[in-house]
């Protein structure tokens, strides 16, 4: 647990995870481990995630604890940073990506850049130079699979990204064992819908 109270819940979620349940897999999943958590103590508290992340991406999960929290959080600007550890990396040490996003025919869910698709804009800042790319990562917009789109179009995708990663990048992942892919949400800030205090959360986790 990294932050919790009367109104929300922030925790790092493992790669891996499922945020919800499925007609698959019925337990393990962040909904579980948080409802058996608010049992555990006490709480009456329901499952409202604020911020959702692919079941391979890992880090901070923000959570409201009950409804009435979850919709003061809609009306909310969430600043995200991630890091994202990448093969190969920019030219330049920070600026923004700016490419339309476009999902691929049915039934595939992968996204690709298109002139036809959604605006979608990243900012980027390189921590860590060298064959593999330690990169800051901020989604202006929230399109899915953004970053890993983004990093991918631009030549320096993430490692150990199976749908997105260029042949090399799996190769290099392979021997790296990297099994998932290198993604962590790492900073949430935000002001607090009931207090009105200016939030920074920061997981524990990194690439």
């Amino acid at each position: 647990i990294l932050y919790e109270d009367a109104h929300l819940l922030a925790v790092d979620k493992p790669a891996g995870m499922l945020i919800h349940p499925s007609r698959s897999r019925n337990d393990g999943t962040l909904a579980n481990l948080v409802v058996g958590y608010y049992r555990k103590t006490g709480q009456k508290s329901a499952f409202h995630p604020v911020t959702r992340l692919d079941r391979d991406t890992f880090g901070i999960t923000l959570l409201a604890k009950n409804a009435y929290a979850h919709a003061l959080m809609q009306e909310t600007s969430l600043q995200k940073t991630y890091h994202a550890l990448t093969f190969g990396g920019p030219d330049v040490d920070s600026g923004f990506i700016d490419a339309p996003i476009a999902r691929r025919e049915l039934p595939s869910l992968l996204r690709y850049v298109s002139p036809e698709g959604k605006p979608s804009l990243t900012k980027f800042q390189v921590l860590e130079r060298g064959r593999f790319c330690r990169l800051a990562l901020s989604p202006v917009t929230g399109r899915t699979h953004q970053l890993r789109v983004h990093c991918a179009y631009m030549g320096y995708p993430i490692l150990g990204d199976p749908q997105y990663g260029s042949e090399e990048s799996r190769a290099a992942s392979e021997m790296q064992g990297l099994h998932y892919q290198q993604l962590c949400a790492k900073r949430l800030e935000f002001i607090h819908p009931v207090s009105g205090e200016t939030m920074c959360l920061e997981s524990g986790m990194d690439v």
